[in-house]
């Protein structure tokens, strides 16, 4: 006999677990979010995780619960990049970086250099923003290379072919530049008002650094 189809196999998934007390089965509920949520590679949206439960259950409830539940944890449950992810916790970044590599998620953001971070920042704020627009607002060229490590970080991807002449790309911010930086959406980006408040200088080029700077670990090490 095969597998069942997916569909069969939804079919026969069990959501309202009518038959369990109630305790139980919002116990049930709580860990099928934990574990749908461990299992991605991404965040999970909302909309997948209330296809697990029943519709008797509130899923900002079940959230709530499990959250608390993990307080205790090295890791916690929050929502980013438009879904849900188990993270750990910002202070243990370095350790993660020293048992493993870089490159594992939650290792804090990859080490870029000023005029990466300058780059990443201009295309964070400006997005769409096209290499040409990047360099004016750098006072200096903004190289290929400069956006290629940026992209091998996952963090930009080409748009689109601006409406200029030579129809260059224009680039982006990506999902993973939210989960890297923690953050919900790209409206939680410090206004650049505030942030030129803080810097004290009408410096965009420094303006920028400390926007996207402020959600940088202190001790990630400057390769320039």
């Amino acid at each position: 006999m095969g597998r069942p189809k997916r569909n069969d196999a939804d079919a026969l998934f069990d959501r309202a677990l009518a038959d369990l007390p109630a305790a139980a089965r919002w116990r049930e509920w709580m860990l099928r979010i934990e574990a749908a949520i461990f299992a991605a590679t991404t965040p999970v949206s909302r909309e997948k995780l209330a296809q697990i439960v029943g519709d008797a259950a509130h899923l900002d409830d079940l959230i709530a619960d499990l959250q608390a539940e993990l307080r205790a944890r090295p890791y916690e449950l929050v929502f980013v990049a438009g879904g849900y992810q188990l993270r750990t916790r910002p202070r243990f970044a370095s350790a993660i970086r020293l048992a493993g590599d870089e490159n594992l998620r939650d290792s804090g953001p990859p080490a870029l250099t000023q005029t990466e971070m300058l780059a990443l920042a201009g295309i964070a704020y400006l997005q769409p923003a096209t290499r040409a627009a990047l360099s004016r607002l750098a006072g200096h060229e903004i190289s290929r290379d400069v956006l290629g490590a940026l992209k091998r970080h996952g963090l930009i991807a080409a748009a689109l072919r601006a409406p200029e002449p030579g129809a260059p790309l224009a680039w982006v911010t990506t999902g993973r530049f939210l989960e890297v930086y923690g953050l919900r959406s790209l409206r939680e980006l410090p206004e650049l008002e505030r942030v030129q408040d803080e810097v004290g200088e009408p410096d965009f080029d420094k303006m920028l650094d400390h926007a996207l700077g402020s959600f940088v670990d202190s001790d990630v090490a400057e390769k320039e």
